[in-house]
């Protein structure tokens, strides 16, 4: 059994740490700080076998030079030559075996051009998204289109409903916050945030969600639905699924 445990870093990344049964060798998903993984690591006397990388941003990948001159896990990550210390370069439809687990690799442009997340179809289903798909909400586009952003959350879409959303932030209640008013006839979005907050006053994380909670909920992947274009209509054009997209990503970023 594949458990997966929130290492948190800076004000609001996940380190995820990925550990097979109750073996020693473990991996972590975007270390972009080394210190809370080693706290980790040294008090649970466990070995870095692997890390994973989804894209170059500093706070996913700052802690990589420093796990890898302590531990020498073997690194894989996107085509980027940017990115130091990456041992296997991976891309769109290659598989990756992790703890013995199999991961799919899939190509996400938008946030970041070089954007990659790892699915694992086994039980559970599992996806490390990076920055692409939060709870309730997406990443900014830094380096991508609409288009290609839209593209890679209809790829998410398409997943098992009940595949775990491994997202790298708590972007939870600020993300439902923006959702109700994206998305104000959503029932499930008031029960949403109204659970959020009480999670959040005992210092919890909101993660990991699930595919189908974030079709119910996230208004980035319902923008299909007529409730939300008209909501986000106000802001802009709705004239199609991907101009309602764009106009909602443009709102968000000024909320």
């Amino acid at each position: 059994m594949l458990s997966v445990t929130p290492i948190p870093a800076f004000r609001d990344n996940y380190i995820w740490m990925l550990r097979q049964d109750s073996q020693r060798e473990v991996c972590v998903v975007d270390p972009g700080d080394a210190a809370p993984v080693i706290a980790v690591l040294e008090a649970e006397n466990l070995t870095l076998a692997s890390i994973l990388i989804t894209h170059h941003h500093s706070d996913h990948t700052g802690g990589v030079a420093e796990l890898v001159a302590r531990y020498a896990p073997h690194v894989i990550g996107p085509h980027n030559p940017d990115i130091s210390n990456i041992d296997e370069r991976v891309g769109d439809g290659d598989d990756v075996r992790v703890l013995g687990r199999l991961f799919e690799v899939l190509e996400v442009p938008g946030h970041t051009l070089d954007h990659i997340a790892f699915f694992t179809r086994g039980i559970p289903a599992m996806l490390f998204c990076g920055d692409t798909l939060f709870s309730a909400g997406c990443g900014r586009l830094f380096e991508g289109t609409p288009e290609q952003m839209h593209n890679a959350l209809s790829r998410f879409a398409k997943l098992p409903g009940d595949t775990l959303v491994f997202a790298a932030h708590e972007y939870t209640q600020s993300n439902l916050e923006f959702a109700a008013a994206a998305d104000p006839q959503n029932k499930d979005v008031q029960h949403a945030l109204a659970e959020c907050r009480r999670v959040r006053k005992l210092d919890r994380p909101t993660l990991p969600s699930s595919m189908k909670r974030e079709l119910r909920i996230n208004p980035f992947l319902r923008c299909h639905l007529t409730d939300v274009q008209q909501a986000v209509s106000a802001q802009g054009d709705t004239s199609s699924e991907l101009a309602t997209f764009a106009t909602l990503r443009a709102w968000k970023d000024s909320f």
